[in-house]
């Protein structure tokens, strides 16, 4: 079968592997979609949140249906349709699938069933690769308290988990505002129904906002992990007002105003992956219907997976990026 394989730093392959064999305890997946994520980036660049060796299969935002079952597997049939959490527990430690276990960018793989979540019938393959970025951004909204229509929801970032944030606020009924300076990732957050969007190299957005907003937003979201986004971060929330951490920064030392983390009595919290949301969040975009299709921009097949990698590089031409395998 083909496989994307990361053989190295900057060394991305697409491989002709042997098919998994499952064990009595695990799942043989099908892979159906894969979006290429950030987080794949950093891991393609030799560094990540927890270790990682190579050679490594990336792909951990993916939709599959299930080919064959383990014997002692309960509770999942053959032809189900199912997503798979990215952060699981093996007896070892905690492990990270597509990062220090290899993941989805490959025609089929093996999983646990205690990382699987069915598919309702009303969301599609296509649709379901987007779940996991979306329980993010979901657990990011959630892990300060949730939000609703008495609230200003402020989004710095309009990346794939910006704008998931966004949605997810959406959903929940808050007036929603991104901030982002690529003109394509505003267009995606209008059409997922933000009510403003912010350019921030043609005007200020702390002084925007706090127009629109009269002292501050109810809560802001830091979702694109960039030294100016950072560095505004805690002015643009109102007095007692919340800020949920979701963009990576790794390894860099930004300036910013901490002193507002007290003196506007804040409520900050940093939030990494979705823990404990993902049925939730699953049924949250049945039930609301919610599209996030605005968000994906480019499909490729898993043939041409290296090439997709290097356009998904380019944040001026697109967003989101999914693999898919025919």
């Amino acid at each position: 079968m083909r496989a994307l394989t990361f053989n190295a730093p900057e060394q991305a392959e697409l491989r002709t592997v042997e098919m998994p064999r499952i064990t009595p305890d695990e799942i043989l997946v099908r892979m159906k979609a894969v979006g290429i994520c950030h987080s794949d980036y950093e891991l393609l660049g030799g560094r990540y949140i927890i270790p990682i060796s190579y050679p490594v299969t990336p792909g951990h935002e993916w939709s599959g249906e299930i080919v064959e079952l383990g014997r002692n597997v309960q509770g999942f049939s053959v032809g189900d349709r199912v997503v798979g959490e990215c952060v699981v527990r093996l007896p070892d430690r905690i492990h990270h699938f597509g990062f220090s276990l290899d993941g989805a960018d490959r025609e089929f793989f093996t999983v646990r069933p205690e990382w699987l979540h069915k598919l309702p019938d009303g969301i599609d393959d296509l649709a379901a690769s987007f779940i996991e970025p979306f329980t993010c951004g979901f657990y990011g909204v959630q892990r300060l308290g949730g939000t609703d229509a008495s609230e200003t929801v402020v989004v710095s970032g309009g990346g794939t988990i910006g704008l998931v944030s966004a949605a997810a606020a959406i959903g929940m009924g808050a007036r929603v505002i991104v901030i982002d300076p690529i003109a394509h990732r505003r267009e995606a957050a209008l059409k997922l129904g933000a009510d403003a969007v912010i350019d921030p190299l043609a005007e200020n957005p702390v002084d925007r906002v706090m127009e629109m907003t009269r002292g501050g937003a109810d809560l802001v979201i830091e979702a694109a992990g960039h030294d100016r986004s950072l560095g505004k971060v805690f002015d643009l929330v109102r007095e007692e007002g919340r800020v949920a951490m979701i963009g990576i920064n790794i390894g860099r030392e930004v300036s910013s105003h901490l002193g507002n983390i007290q003196m506007r009595n804040l409520t900050v919290k940093g939030c990494i992956g979705s823990p404990g949301v993902w049925p939730a969040a699953i049924r949250f975009l049945e039930r609301t219907g919610l599209d996030l299709s605005p968000i994906r921009t480019h499909s490729f097949p898993l043939e041409e997976a290296v090439s997709a990698f290097e356009l998904g590089k380019q944040a001026d031409k697109c967003i989101k990026v999914t693999l898919l395998n025919s």
